[in-house]
């Protein structure tokens, strides 16, 4: 137990008060897909998201800069209680934006199907000939709501973002996002990995700072293909939660009634892919 006021607890992570307009945020191994969350954990999963996007934060600082943006993270060290170490964060306190931005370098999954029926991710025209796993002659942002636990996020067009935070802002997030994006993809692809698509959490410091928070750049919140057996026409391999997004599928689950146990071999192939991840994008053995 933390003894810590408990402030949220989401699909993944639990949230407390940690004092001085401070949050401590505590990965679980919790994994969720199509708004459930499964009941099987998979092991290690909170240690990898958590050290996964400490390292990313540091990479992307040059980025941030380039916007007079930061982020939230203050320590994952010393200042984290001992019982979370290794998948906790201590962070600032933000005004959470109601955005979910969204950056798509390659089609896949909704956006292929999008695609299909409009021609379009979005408000985002693109050109035809398209199939899934293809790159996008430049990254779209296509941003969605942030729904609560259980809940659906629905897909917004740019004028919706406007609305909700406003010209200037929404075309900040919009320019940030897809530079943090393209960043990302730089990284990732000397790796050997492509990173297809993203999503980012933003908020307000107390002074007004426009702050990147959550977790950025992890297997959870990311679709990461090995770059040498990329070829679009298909579904690609992976290094993230598609795996278990695609047993479900041949499952038979109907996404509505409660989510199945995952078998032993799904649940050791799927951390196998979140900590191969990390290990390719950081260089370093996850112990």
């Amino acid at each position: 137990m933390i003894d810590l006021p408990l402030v949220a607890r989401g699909k993944v992570r639990e949230v407390y008060d940690a004092g001085a307009d401070r949050l401590l945020l505590v990965a679980s191994d919790r994994i969720s897909a199509y708004d459930h969350v499964l009941p099987t954990p998979i092991p290690d999963k909170g240690r990898v998201l958590t050290a996964l996007s400490v390292w990313w934060f540091e990479q992307l600082v040059p980025v941030l800069d380039r916007f007079g943006a930061t982020h939230h993270l203050l320590s994952a060290d010393d200042a984290v209680p001992a019982e979370v170490a290794g998948r906790a964060m201590l962070v600032r306190r933000l005004s959470m934006l109601p955005v979910e931005c969204v950056a798509r370098g390659y089609l896949s999954g909704s956006g292929t199907a999008e695609y299909q029926r409009t021609g379009s991710i979005r408000d985002v025209p693109l050109p035809a000939g398209l199939v899934e796993g293809s790159q996008l002659p430049e990254p779209v942002f296509t941003p969605s709501t942030k729904a609560e636990v259980g809940e659906h996020d629905e897909a917004i067009d740019f004028a919706t973002v406007v609305s909700l935070v406003g010209p200037a802002r929404a075309e900040e997030l919009r320019q940030l996002t897809l530079a943090l994006y393209r960043r990302g993809a730089e990284i990732a692809l000397e790796a050997g990995i492509v990173l297809a698509d993203t999503k980012f959490e933003f908020g307000l410091s107390g002074e007004g700072r426009l702050t990147l928070g959550d977790e950025v750049l992890t297997p959870d919140s990311s679709r990461f293909w090995p770059a040498i057996t990329w070829s679009p026409g298909a579904a690609q391999p992976s290094y993230d939660k598609q795996f278990v997004r695609d047993w479900l599928t041949s499952s038979g689950w109907d996404r509505v009634s409660p989510p199945p146990e995952l078998p032993d071999d799904v649940v050791a192939a799927t951390r196998e892919r979140y900590v191969t991840a990390y290990e390719k994008l950081t260089g370093r053995s996850f112990a």
